[in-house]
């Protein structure tokens, strides 16, 4: 489905090569100041050819609000936003009209529909996810009202790996252009990530999500637990293959009494001294930094003869053309932090019809 959210729901439409791409937010409580300034800075972070080590695509991702916005607030109808597409370049996918690229969903669509929008992967293309961001972004805005922040990093590229975010600071991760808060790590990130651009490949990553502020009690069991729905947003974002919270696969090496976040009282509040389980136990929210690691393959499009098939299933040779990331991972942290706050919206709202 192209919808996400049980009380703040969002449903995206658009293609990377259609006139535009775009986000309906239905849900949205009324009074919500609507800082458009903010809403595009985010726009911004996401959006293509931002640096050298990103896709050279020229979109200025500005956004217009079509509805559910009066006198700068939300008026708790359906907030529409819609960002026109300016720089398609449908002409680099002819060749790939009956060709089925490795790794894309080109097979699978053709498959489940009988057709396929072939020009930059239509409907199957990160290009939606600007619109997640543009709905993640008025999210953020209803969660500051709450006290809770949704924050993400670059953490790991290929074999590269940042220090725990506990030892970072989180400020500091737009000073460049990899998005990693370590500015060693980052350099090195960035020299790989160019190199593997040189070789005409790709390479995969890992972006670090956090998120601080979070009340005591967010969650539904059994299935809408809250690391359950983190996960499943996580994973709906292209080329992600991964998701783990709190002491992931890591935990698995260390016995109960090491893993066990032990309770003690902080005043009137009851905090853990340890945080093992990533502020969530139980399914709910218990207050303290949720985090989580979200694994990205390599991007699929590289610049170089790779065998494949065609409609008809005879061989072909197919090579990539156009303009693509040689890692996606500097441009999915605003992706990364979008998601995370619709669950956190969500959940937010739902948690208002907890108890009396």
């Amino acid at each position: 489905m192209n919808s996400y959210g049980k009380l703040f729901r969002i449903t995206s439409f658009g293609e990377s090569h259609g006139p535009a791409i775009g986000v309906v937010i239905d849900g949205c409580p009324a009074g919500l100041l609507m800082d458009e300034t903010f809403i595009q800075q985010e726009l911004d972070r996401r959006k293509p050819g931002q640096s050298k080590i990103t896709t050279q695509r020229k979109e200025d991702d500005t956004f217009r609000i079509l509805s559910g916005v009066f006198e700068g607030r939300t008026t708790g109808m359906p907030l529409a936003i819609i960002i026109d597409n300016e720089d398609q370049r449908s002409k680099d996918y002819r060749h790939l009209e009956n060709t089925f690229r490795p790794s894309h969903a080109d097979y699978t669509y053709e498959a489940k529909y009988g057709t396929r929008d072939h020009r930059g992967g239509g409907r199957s293309s990160a290009r939606e996810t600007a619109a997640r961001v543009a709905a993640g972004a008025v999210a953020k805005l209803l969660l500051k009202a709450y006290g809770v922040e949704c924050r993400a990093y670059v953490s790991q590229v290929g074999d590269l790996h940042a220090p725990p975010y506990t030892a970072l600071d989180l400020a500091r991760t737009e000073d460049n252009i990899v998005r990693c808060p370590d500015a060693a790590t980052a350099e090195k990130m960035i020299a790989l990530i160019d190199q593997v651009r040189l070789d005409r490949d790709t390479i995969g990553g890992v972006v670090t999500g956090v998120i601080q502020g979070a009340p005591v009690g967010l969650g539904e069991p059994v299935f809408d637990k809250l690391h359950a729905e983190l996960g499943k947003a996580m994973l709906s974002i292209n080329a992600v293959k991964g998701f783990e919270y709190g002491s992931g696969f890591e935990g698995v090496r260390l016995r109960g009494s090491q893993h066990n976040d032990e309770f003690y009282a902080d005043g009137d509040r009851i905090r853990t001294r340890t945080n093992h389980s990533g502020g969530v136990q139980g399914g709910i929210s218990n207050g303290e930094d949720i985090y989580f690691n979200v694994a990205f393959k390599p991007v699929a499009t590289i610049m170089q003869d790779q065998q494949s098939v065609d409609k008809e299933g005879h061989e072909v040779t197919v090579s990539g053309k156009g303009r693509h990331d040689p890692c996606v991972v500097p441009r999915a942290v605003p992706i990364v932090e979008a998601m995370a706050a619709l669950v956190m919206a969500d959940f937010i709202l739902r948690a208002r019809t907890s108890k009396i």
